[in-house]
């Protein structure tokens, strides 16, 4: 009988997979809304008093989204303040949804990433995976594939889709 011979394994293909940075427990949200008289009237004291209150510790080296679950109208120092609180505390703190800072993680990691196996080789964008990695993610790696590779499909390698190819 033939044996079977996985040419994927033995080509020179590299697969990029975002999965392998997601940051898991590295993110989370906080809804300042819980600081709030009935979620949506800010009275300075109190709101000033609740944070002071707060622990803290659980944000620490964290990504933190800082946003409000309710319609409140909020003075802009708010977000401001409790910054002040969260910043001793987190590695970064953004205003906004927790997918923007998944973005804003995958920004910086795809920054300190040394690209150098990647280096004139074809690469795979691996597609397929368990995580929620944002579709803006894609688009940052690509940007910064397409500078090293010989080229970049987009998938697995059974199904791959190509993007780039050098001159």
């Amino acid at each position: 009988m033939n044996e079977i011979i996985n040419k994927v394994a033995q080509s020179s293909l590299m697969v990029f997979d975002l999965e392998d940075y997601y940051p898991d427990d590295h993110v989370i949200g906080l809804d300042i809304s819980q600081w709030l008289l009935e979620g949506f009237i800010l009275k300075e004291s109190e709101f000033r008093t609740k944070l002071k209150e707060t622990d803290w510790s659980r944000f620490e080296g964290k990504y933190v989204s800082l946003y409000c679950s309710t319609d409140a109208i909020l003075p802009a120092w708010t977000f401001a303040l409790v910054t002040v609180h969260l910043a001793p505390h987190a590695l970064k703190v953004f205003h906004g949804n927790e997918e923007q800072t998944v973005i804003e993680w995958y920004q910086d990691i795809l920054n300190k990433l040394d690209y150098t196996d990647y280096f004139q080789k074809p690469v795979i964008l691996k597609g397929c995976s368990k995580k929620q990695v944002p579709n803006q993610v894609y688009t940052l790696a690509i940007q910064k594939l397409i500078k090293i590779a010989k080229s970049v499909m987009f998938g697995e390698a059974c199904s791959a889709v190509p993007l780039f190819k050098s001159k």
